[in-house]
């Protein structure tokens, strides 16, 4: 589908005000694509005509409704449990011990999981949890789910996924330890959701809870930022974590020319410490 300049770059500017992402030329193409449902919801034929009713004066009331439905169908929702596993993995094998050791006085562990999509990430941690149920016996365990979508948000605290969607990351055998199979879909248990939490948040804004995060997952959000909202969004994390604590992102990010909040971890893939902890770290191995 065609899409004139004039109503891309009004589209384009919604959603960097909306989100702070920066909806490229490279992904100019798939604006007719992502919008194809709104369109049928409303009747319109093309993006110049939704731009049209964006833009009515008198429909005010209802314009917010529809760019917020825009919006919503613009957002890259694309997520998978125990998505990119090589990473992930570090997880559970040396990032969480670490963690341990360091909270072993308080017992008590935070996890923020930002641009948290429809859950799957969020859920993936507080399997592995479980799945150590014996280890983590008398800790206090919170993970934090938080994504800009309304939507992604209703569906994450749902827990109820297709069949689809419960197939990308799981085996057979974590399929039927930690859901059950309804008509509706496949619906997490409660002894997983028990430690999860969700709402809405844009990582632009302040912090969404007051307590310092021991481990922020940031995983494909950055991407869509340009480079002075990048720099803000790595201010925003920074500010919400301890200061022992890491950042993961995606594997196509880095905080290299980005950022002088993050230094990268010296051993491990797509992880990050707070600069002014690492440096002393590093200085105190030397010394």
């Amino acid at each position: 589908m065609e899409v004139s300049q004039a109503s891309y770059q009004i589209i384009a500017d919604l959603l960097a005000a909306r989100t702070g992402q920066h909806l490229t030329e490279s992904r100019r193409w798939r604006v007719g694509t992502a919008l194809a449902g709104v369109f049928r919801e409303h009747g319109i034929t093309n993006v110049d005509q939704l731009v049209c009713l964006l833009d009515v004066p008198h429909r005010r009331a209802k314009d917010n409704d529809l760019a917020t439905e825009v919006v919503e169908a613009l957002l890259n929702n694309e997520t998978y449990f125990f998505r990119d596993k090589p990473t992930f993995d570090q997880i559970p094998e040396d990032i969480l011990p670490e963690i341990a050791v360091r909270r072993a006085h308080t017992k008590r562990i935070s996890i923020w999981c930002a641009g948290c999509s429809t859950g799957q990430e969020v859920h993936s941690l507080a399997m592995l949890f479980e799945d150590q149920k014996q280890r983590w016996r008398g800790w206090t365990i919170d993970i934090l789910g938080t994504d800009v979508s309304h939507r992604a948000i209703r569906t994450a605290r749902t827990g109820l996924y297709s069949q689809f969607e419960v197939q990308r990351g799981l085996g057979v055998a974590q399929m039927l330890r930690h859901f059950d199979e309804t008509p509706d879909g496949w619906q997490i248990r409660d002894h997983v959701r028990t430690i999860t939490r969700f709402q809405q948040h844009n990582v632009l804004h302040e912090p969404p809870a007051r307590q310092r995060f021991d481990l922020v997952l940031c995983r494909n959000v950055l991407l869509y930022f340009e480079r002075d909202t990048r720099e803000l969004a790595f201010h925003r994390l920074s500010s919400a974590m301890s200061r022992d604590g890491f950042l993961m992102l995606g594997a196509g990010e880095t905080v290299v020319g980005q950022t002088h909040a993050f230094l990268p971890s010296p051993s491990r893939a797509s992880l990050y410490e707070l600069q002014e902890n690492a440096a002393h770290s590093r200085i105190s191995v030397v010394g």
